[in-house]
């Protein structure tokens, strides 16, 4: 099929209608609109391009949400279809639109702007009129001939705006998790192959920026492979929450222009067609302004945020340097720093990483803050939660990769910085507190301070303890190793 040249929309409210052969005129409760004559999209989608000129990024610039939507209404149709509701053929044709739009077809079709006001009803309109458009083409009838398929009257038949939408976004979100997730493993899998790399390389261990106690380089990385560990977890229990739907719900909850039978049959259809654990909500007024789901998957998000600057900001100080800073590892370096300092180079990639989790909180405030303004039986800002989660999910996504392919697997341990700065630590004196007291352990502590030189040396001097006792009390690689672990989780 060869997808329609969309033609410049017209201005759109005019109270004269433009009659150009270029468009063809439909009607909705406002008046007439002249709509671009090879547009599948009708006069509901035509109305909103001209009434949210706002954000420039567009419903078809998330084709997770369209391919949802599409998903959405196919099992719709075939609902209605199974009880009888609309005419079996015009419901074979609705899901046959449905299916190419779920495959990407008409991709260009889906112009509103993702900051609509009427919490996704043009949305849903511009879904309804293409899929319908589509239809009609498929039965060798002209756009816009609407008394054969209705984009109301079939394909929004037995639904609402307000129980439809919301479906899609959830949809959308598990969809978008796939890749975030995938994302999230191998990143997780480069920083365990570093820490299997370095498991016995011993370095100084800090808290507070204060030199602490032993620990080895392994155990740092894999510090990091055990956050996004959790944060994959986190992620795979959104789904169940996700899942939970309120199709046949229609406008606050009631059901009313619904069959009865419809709630049962969509949500099986549904969960037939995408393979997913997808319920009816229990409380379907409830569920219409329950945003629990998104925020749950905002906060998932934010915690994966934080773990990731975590990451980038302890390199950022690792490799600090290459004189005066802590100069334990090196990250790759990837472009000039300065345009006056010769030879400066940066580390790009994690400061990169860490404004992309900077947009990450905003985002979850965002949500936060349009999550609470459910007013009364509905929440109006659904269209905003999920370009704002969708949008957050891919920066994700992309930050992941960027840092594992950029900076992780390029990283570079400096194994002598790194045992020097462990026997040299002042702390390292506490191992010998069991053995000599706290007081006279501190004493060594002090001396080693001032002196400059480790606490082995000071304690060789300072105590009758054996050189052998010395040794095993104070070996680095045994003090990191206290609880067995290496560089994997300990079992």
């Amino acid at each position: 099929m060869n997808e329609p040249q969309t033609v410049p929309p017209t201005k759109n409210n005019s109270a004269t209608p433009d009659l150009s052969p270029t468009t063809r005129i439909e009607h909705d409760c406002i008046g007439k609109l002249a709509v671009p004559a090879d547009a599948y999209w009708g006069i509901h989608t035509q109305r909103a391009i001209g009434n949210f000129p706002v954000s420039g990024v567009t419903d078809g610039d998330h084709p997770s949400l369209i391919k949802a939507y599409a998903t959405v209404k196919r099992a719709c149709a075939a609902a209605n279809a199974e009880l009888g509701l609309i005419d079996a053929d015009k419901a074979s044709l609705i899901e046959q639109a449905c299916l190419e739009i779920e495959n990407g077809g008409l991709a260009d079709q889906f112009p509103v702007d993702v900051l609509q006001g009427g919490a996704g009803t043009s949305a849903n309109m511009n879904m309804n009129e293409v899929i319908a458009n589509r239809a009609l083409e498929l039965a060798g009838h002209q756009r816009g001939d609407y008394a054969f398929i209705h984009p109301n009257d079939q394909v929004n038949h037995s639904q609402s705006t307000n129980d439809t939408y919301p479906a899609a976004c959830k949809l959308a979100i598990v969809d978008a998790l796939h890749p975030l997730i995938d994302a999230t493993e191998k990143l997780r899998q480069s920083f365990h192959d570093l820490a299997d790399k370095h498991a016995n390389d011993v370095k100084l261990g800090r808290t507070q920026l204060q030199d602490a106690v032993p620990m080895t380089f392994g155990q740092e990385f894999h510090a990091f492979a055990s956050f996004l560990k959790l944060d994959i977890a986190a992620m795979e229990r959104l789904v169940p929450d996700l899942t939970i739907l309120n199709l046949g719900a229609t406008a606050i909850g009631t059901g009313i222009c619904a069959d009865l039978r419809f709630r049962k049959a969509a949500t099986e259809h549904l969960a037939r067609i995408t393979g997913l654990p997808i319920t009816a909500a229990p409380d379907p007024l409830a569920a219409m302004t329950d945003m629990s789901a998104y925020i749950a998957a905002s906060a998932c998000l934010k915690n994966l945020a934080i773990h990731l600057k975590k990451a980038a900001d302890d390199l950022r100080l690792l490799n600090s340097g290459p004189r005066a800073g802590f100069g334990d590892l090196k990250v790759p370096p990837r472009q000039a720093g300065s345009s006056i300092m010769p030879a400066k180079v940066n580390p790009v990639i994690p400061e990169c990483v860490d404004q992309c989790c900077f947009t990450i909180f905003g985002m979850d405030v965002t949500v936060n803050w349009a999550a609470a303004e459910g007013q009364l039986q509905l929440n109006a800002f659904d269209p905003l939660i999920v370009h704002e989660i969708l949008d957050g999910m891919r920066l994700m996504t992309n930050a992941m990769d960027m840092f594992r392919a950029n900076c992780i697997e390029g990283i570079v341990v400096n194994l002598e910085a790194g045992r020097e700065h462990a026997l040299r630590s002042p702390s390292i004196s506490a191992a010998l507190n069991d053995a000599i007291g706290y007081e006279a352990a501190s004493a060594i502590a002090s001396e080693s301070v001032a002196s400059g030189r480790t606490i082995r040396e000071v304690a060789a001097e300072r105590t009758d303890l054996p050189a052998e006792e010395l040794d095993r009390l104070l070996d680095p690689i045994t003090l990191s190793r206290r609880l067995g672990q290496t560089c994997r989780e300990h079992r």
